[in-house]
């Protein structure tokens, strides 16, 4: 560990990898059923050069050369659906028994051609050539290459103090309104923006690690933490005459979820991040980042009880209820319950939910945690203070709620809502055991939105519009709009409000993502992400009228994606 008073650039990587969590703005996807694959078929942060070659008796060979270029195409295109282990993710296994068995010609055809079930047809679209098709083929019938675990002590090697706690402000030392400040991830440039959400000017730019996934504010809204694809951490003191960061870390190879303890007692004492690779977590200290504890993911699926190598873990969120980190382990469809009181004899409860799970947020009442398993088609509720699953609901095709939206449906009470990857339904699920018993944890209302390819959606308290994007649709009209509805007129559908348009940025994919409110409620901010090197936007729009209240442009603003209001993040507003 090196503590230091300069500001250090971030770890270089190795992947150029294609994601907010989803993909490259650089190709929409030209079939409807590709909005969900290209949310999918992300590539893995993980450095293929790390990965060591394995020789396989009964598979064709290869070469130095051939083994390090088919890695390079796995790691890239393929790990995001199979697994770096191939075991099997949102896609088929690719283990040995069963290429070896299909054979060179039938892998061949099946890249080349692809299949109904979602796996790209990389032969025929362009994707890969003739002899990278007849490479990827033979590469597959080899054992995979597994990267190298990531220790504690590769951790540490890692960690920076960059400015002690001591050596920290001991008040706020701008003048910035901290509960209206945005971060904003500037995906491809490896760095956050944080944008004032009054002047609608950039703050400060931050580096970090690359393609930030998300923004997490700890407890007393002081810290804010961003962790990148790369699975670097930066934790930046917000209380700082110009806010930067104080302390960082990397984690793993390849991660997504960041969080901080909240529990009353517990405010800013600890954090804990989780990795798709290798499939870990670990709980740090709150005011330094210092690794405590590392706890692994490996262990059997929910269903057929089967072993799995490679569970990565997806959301993360800090309970209200109980001193404890609720943990999401994708493939096997587990939710951990952490308790963090004794991290020596460390509690873990366990719950069987359903496999794939991905994102979620609370109820209104913060008592119920709802997340998705996209690929079971299911949103699991897990009861905080009662530490069991409540209820699985069956919805529509891959949800993806983003945190999902909280409102009071007119006719069926307090609903939480969640969009689609795969269908252009939104779902409501009635969340109010006590007022409405008939209506908790079902289905209550399906409203058509404009398409498949949804990846947020966002209400507030104050606000009478629910705002759905559809940023991985393949037609551009949809891609580069939003629906709106009126909570209280849901039978009316919905209005298009044409953001792109708005923006007025020329060329590009110009993509609309993930709209936020800010602190009060009347405005609503989208992203415009556009192409690395075309003109990117974040367009507000007022939220009583739904007109164009602002567009904010900068060159500095590089493929804006996620959107964090510093208030609403901290206290789980949606």
């Amino acid at each position: 560990m090196r503590v230091t008073k300069m500001i250090l650039k971030p770890l270089a990587i190795a992947v150029a990898v294609t994601s907010l969590g989803v993909m490259t703005a650089q190709a929409a996807p030209k079939d409807p059923d590709k909005s969900t694959m290209a949310y999918e078929g992300t590539a893995s942060a993980v450095d293929p050069a790390d990965a060591k070659v394995v020789r396989t008796p009964g598979a064709p060979d290869l070469t130095e050369a051939e083994f390090e270029k088919a890695k390079q195409i796995y790691f890239q295109r393929c790990a995001g659906c199979h697994g770096v282990l191939r075991k099997g993710a949102t896609g088929k296994p690719l283990t040995t028994e069963i290429t070896q068995e299909r054979g060179i010609e039938y892998l061949k055809s099946f890249i080349t051609y692809g299949s109904p079930a979602g796996m790209p047809n990389w032969g025929t679209s362009g994707e890969l050539t003739e002899s990278e098709v007849e490479l990827m083929a033979k590469y597959i019938m080899h054992e995979p290459p597994q990267p190298p675990e990531f220790s504690l002590a590769d951790m540490k090697d890692t960690w920076e103090i960059i400015i002690p706690p001591e050596d920290r402000p001991t008040e706020q030392m701008n003048d910035l309104d901290l509960k209206n400040l945005f971060s904003v991830t500037l995906r491809d440039a490896g760095e956050i923006a944080l944008i004032d959400g009054h002047t609608k000017e950039i703050v400060e730019i931050i580096e970090t690690g690359y393609a930030v996934h998300i923004s997490r504010m700890s407890a007393s809204g002081r810290y804010l933490f961003v962790i990148g694809r790369d699975a670097l951490i930066n934790m930046v003191d917000l209380w700082m005459e110009h806010p930067d960061t104080v302390a960082k870390i990397k984690v793993g190879m390849e991660a997504r979820s960041v969080e901080t303890s909240k529990y009353k007692g517990w405010e800013d004492k600890l954090a804990i991040a989780g990795t798709y690779w290798p499939p870990q977590f670990v709980i740090m200290d709150g005011q330094t980042l210092e690794p405590k504890k590392i706890v692994g993911t490996r262990g059997m699926t929910v269903d057929t009880q089967e072993y799995h190598p490679e569970p990565r873990v997806a959301a993360i969120v800090a309970s209200h209820e109980h001193p404890e980190f609720i943990v999401n382990v994708k493939e096997t469809g587990k939710i951990k319950l952490v308790n963090y009181e004794d991290l020596d004899n460390l509690s873990i409860t366990n719950i069987d939910a359903a496999r794939f799970l991905h994102d979620g947020g609370w109820d209104s009442s913060m008592r119920y945690f709802m997340t998705a398993a996209n690929n079971s088609n299911k949103i699991a509720v897990v009861d905080a203070k009662d530490r069991n699953l409540e209820a699985l609901v069956d919805v529509g095709k891959i949800p993806h709620p983003g945190r999902g939206a909280n409102f009071v449906d007119p006719e069926h009470g307090p609903v939480w809502a969640t969009s689609h990857l795969g269908d252009p339904t939104i779902q409501l699920i009635g969340t109010d055991p006590e007022g409405h018993p008939e209506k908790a944890w079902k289905v209550v209302r399906t409203l058509d939105g404009q398409g498949g390819g949804s990846l947020f959606i966002k209400t507030h308290p104050e606000s009478d519009n629910l705002y759905v994007d559809t940023a991985l649709n393949p037609a551009e009209p949809v891609s580069q709009s939003v629906a709106v509805f009126d909570i209280n007129d849901l039978d009316a559908g919905y209005e298009v409000l044409p953001i792109a348009e708005w923006a007025d940025l020329g060329d590009g994919p110009k993509r609309v993502v993930q709209p936020e409110y800010n602190v009060a409620g009347d405005e609503v901010w989208f992203s415009v992400w556009n192409g690395q090197e075309q003109t990117s936007a974040i367009v507000v729009v007022d939220d009583t009228t739904r007109e164009l209240k602002k567009v904010i442009k900068d060159e500095r603003l590089v493929t804006p994606t996620g959107k964090f209001n510093v208030y609403n993040t901290q206290h789980d507003v949606y």
